[in-house]
């Protein structure tokens, strides 16, 4: 995203998943109106914003699951439109909001599902031979959300952010170029939060784009880049300094905010 807090373009490269002023409704309700915004590989980007704000919509859209009545989504350089439903799913890993797994499979039989671009369904035979590589991935994503050391326990045994790991390394196991996280720290302790910004940073740092939906402004400022919507629209995007100060915040959320520094981050403190 750009680094000017302002809803105007960056220029994009062949590296990066662009939202072109799209126009999105939910029903006859305008849910994203002219948002353009742009994610970078190697980037851990924030998107937030109060309640009813679009945050879910343009995840959605940038998915190709929200079809937009104006504007487009290119991915890598080419309309979203214009790719093939299996390679799109390959590019792009989704972990959404609440996500229910299958509670009596193992761990390791659930990441596995990250294999095929969407081709397993569950409790559904393979359509396609099992390969050292996919093993290689799997093992590969287990390592990467140090959810190894559980592989043979069921889902139902782990706790909520154990869980949401095992969401995570079956998201990965597909080897995409960008992963959606819609509210990943949602219903999750303070520990397994900050649990799931690490590895969002770590991923990102490894080469993939990340784009989360959050809450927390406080962990959204640990990310790299924020895009802060409202009724939406985009009101800010850039650098957490440069979106999250006080006039911005209270444009959005209606409330007076004091911005304080802790170890070169914002850290957001509502005024009585």
């Amino acid at each position: 995203m750009s680094r000017a807090a302002s809803g105007q373009r960056p220029a994009a490269s062949a590296d990066t998943l662009e939202a072109r002023d799209l126009h999105v409704r939910a029903g006859s309700f305008p849910a994203l109106q002219g948002v353009s915004a742009i994610f970078r590989a190697g980037e851990f980007a924030a998107v937030v914003g109060p309640n009813g704000a679009g945050k879910s919509t343009l995840l959605r859209a940038l998915l190709g699951l929200s079809r937009p009545e104006a504007g487009e989504v290119c991915l890598l350089g080419r309309p979203l439109r214009a790719w093939p439903r299996a390679e799109r799913a390959r590019t792009l890993a989704y972990l959404a909001q609440g996500e229910a797994l299958p509670p009596d499979s193992r761990v390791r039989d659930v990441v596995a599902l990250g294999r095929g671009a969407g081709e397993w369904k569950w409790g559904l035979l393979p359509t396609r031979p099992w390969t050292q590589a996919d093993e290689d991935a799997v093992t590969d994503a287990l390592i990467r959300t140090d959810t190894l050391r559980f592989v043979d326990r069921r889902v139902a045994d782990l706790s909520g952010g154990e869980r949401q790991r095992v969401g995570l390394a079956r998201a990965l196991a597909a080897q995409p170029r960008f992963l959606l996280l819609d509210e990943p720290t949602n219903h999750l302790d303070l520990a397994y939060g900050l649990d799931v910004i690490r590895h969002a940073r770590r991923e990102a740092a490894g080469g993939l784009g990340v784009v989360a939906v959050l809450h927390d402004l406080n962990l959204a400022a640990r990310a790299d880049r924020l895009l802060l919507l409202c009724g939406g629209r985009v009101l800010a995007q850039g650098t957490p300094d440069e979106v999250l100060t006080p006039a911005h915040l209270h444009a959005a959320y209606g409330l007076r905010v004091r911005v304080l520094h802790d170890e070169g981050r914002p850290l957001i403190l509502p005024e009585d």
